[in-house]
C-alpha cells in the first residue's frame, strides 16, 4: 500500500447560501481545491463525493455524474462515486478516495463535500435528518434526532459524568473559533448564558446547542506521497483513515453516552498512524449536537469519561490553552453544517493546520492533527488522522 498526501483543499463559505446553486458550490470547492494544487484537471483520474440527500433537497439524483460532468471531467471520462453515510458521508467518501490511491488503483484523485438544505422549510429538513437515525423505530415514533441527543444528555447529567453548564459550554467553544473562521456561518463569539437561555428545542438542550442548517462545499485533492513534490511544496501526509459502525437504533445499545463506533475507529486509526491520542494537538469533531462534541472529546481518548465537559468548561480546548484544540473552523455548531460537506471540511481545515495557513485560529507548531465523522446517531463514523511533513 503506497502513502498518501492531501495536496490540494479547497472550501466556500457555509450558511444560507440561495443566491448559489448545488452544482455551482460544488464546483467551487473543487476547483479552488485543484487551483491549490496547481493541477490543470487532467491529472484527476478519480472522483469521490459526500452527499446526504440531494435526491430530497433539491431533488437531484444521480449527483457524481452531475460533479464529473460540470467540472468537465466527464469528457475525459474520469469515474466519479458519490458516497452517502448520513452526516458521515463526506468523511466515508475521504476514506474511499484514500483507499483508491493507497492501493494504486487512482492516482490524483478530488474529494468532494456538498450539500444545498436551505430551499427546504424546516420541517421538512427536520424529517430528511431524522431519517439517518431508524426511521421505522425511532424516527417512525416521534423520537427527532434533536430528542435522541437530548436523551443522551439527561443521561449523562444523571450519571454525572457532565453538567448543563459543561455541555453547554462546547457551542461556545465553538462559537470562539468560528469568529475567527472567514468562512464560518456564525462569525461571532457567544457566551455561556446564551446557550443556557436559547429557545428549548429538546431538554435539557436549546437552540444553541444545535448545529444549523446549512449549504457549502468543500474538497481536497490527493495523491501518493511519493509524488507529492511534484505539484506543490505545501502537503501533508494522511497517517491513518479508520471507519468503524454501531447500531443504527440508539435503543440498542448497552451504553448510550458513548459511541463504540468512534472509540473503534480511534484506537484503529491511532494503531494505523503508530500514535497515540496524546499526540494529537488539534481536532475536529463532530459536535451536530454539544452534547456530541463532549462526547467524541472521550470516545477519541483526549480525556477520560467524566472529564471532557470540565476541560472544555474551563477553556481548555481553544487555541493555545490546553494540549489539543477543538474545532478551530468552528465546528459544526459555528461553521456550519452542510451534512454531505462536513466531513471534507474537517479535513480541510485539520491541513490547513498542518500546512501552517490557518491564520488567526493556527495551533503553533502542530504535528499532528486529527479529524472525526459520525453519521446518524454514531452508527458510521471515521477518524483520520494526518501528519505535517
Amino acid at each position: 500500500m503506497r502513502d498518501v498526501a492531501i495536496i490540494g483543499v479547497g472550501v466556500t463559505k457555509f450558511g444560507e447560501l440561495w443566491n448559489k446553486s448545488f452544482r455551482a458550490i460544488g464546483i467551487e470547492a473543487g476547483m479552488k481545491a485543484m487551483e491549490d494544487a496547481n493541477l490543470s484537471g487532467n491529472e484527476v483520474d478519480g472522483i469521490f463525493v459526500g452527499n446526504m440527500s440531494a435526491g430530497r433537497f433539491i431533488n437531484q439524483q444521480h449527483i457524481d455524474a452531475l460533479i464529473a460532468d460540470y467540472s468537465g471531467m466527464a469528457t475525459n471520462h474520469v469515474p466519479a462515486t458519490r458516497v452517502e453515510a448520513g452526516d458521515a458521508s463526506g468523511g466515508v467518501a475521504f476514506r474511499q478516495a484514500v483507499m483508491a490511491v493507497a492501493s494504486g488503483m487512482n492516482d490524483v484523485v478530488l474529494v468532494g463535500g456538498a450539500e444545498k438544505m436551505t430551499d427546504l422549510d424546516d420541517t421538512s429538513i427536520n424529517a430528511i435528518m431524522d431519517s439517518t437515525a431508524d426511521a421505522e423505530w425511532e424516527a417512525g415514533m416521534g423520537v427527532t434526532f434533536a430528542g435522541l441527543h437530548a436523551m443522551i444528555a439527561q443521561r449523562m447529567i444523571h450519571d454525572g459524568t457532565a453538567t448543563r453548564e459543561e455541555i453547554a459550554s462546547f457551542a461556545v467553544n465553538s462559537h470562539f473559533h468560528g469568529a475567527l473562521n472567514p468562512n464560518a456561518q456564525f462569525r461571532k463569539a457567544i457566551t455561556l448564558d446564551t446557550v443556557l437561555r436559547s429557545g428549548p428545542v429538546a431538554t435539557p438542550l436549546g437552540m444553541f446547542d444545535c448545529a444549523p442548517i446549512s449549504d457549502g462545499a468543500a474538497s481536497v485533492v490527493l495523491c501518493p506521497l511519493e509524488d507529492a513534490k511534484k505539484y506543490t511544496d505545501s502537503y501533508v501526509k494522511v497517517s491513518a483513515v479508520a471507519q468503524a459502525s454501531d447500531t443504527l437504533s440508539l435503543s440498542q445499545r448497552e451504553d448510550i453516552t458513548t459511541y463504540g463506533a468512534t472509540v473503534a475507529a480511534a484506537q484503529r486509526a491511532y494503531q494505523q498512524a503508530g500514535i497515540t491520542a496524546q499526540d494529537i494537538q488539534v481536532a475536529e469533531v463532530h459536535d451536530n449536537y454539544t452534547v456530541a462534541g463532549i462526547m467524541a472529546l472521550q470516545d477519541l481518548g483526549f480525556y477520560k469519561r467524566g472529564e471532557a465537559g470540565k476541560a472544555v468548561l474551563e477553556g481548555r480546548c481553544q487555541v493555545g490553552a490546553g494540549p489539543v484544540a477543538v474545532n478551530t473552523s468552528g465546528g459544526l455548531k459555528a461553521r456550519g453544517h452542510p451534512i454531505g460537506a462536513t466531513g471534507v471540511a474537517q479535513i480541510v481545515e485539520i491541513a490547513e493546520q498542518l500546512r501552517g495557513s490557518a491564520d488567526k485560529r493556527q495551533v503553533e507548531n502542530a504535528k499532528y492533527g486529527l479529524a472525526q465523522s459520525s453519521g446518524g446517531m454514531g452508527s458510521a463514523v471515521t477518524v483520520s488522522i494526518m501528519e505535517a511533513i
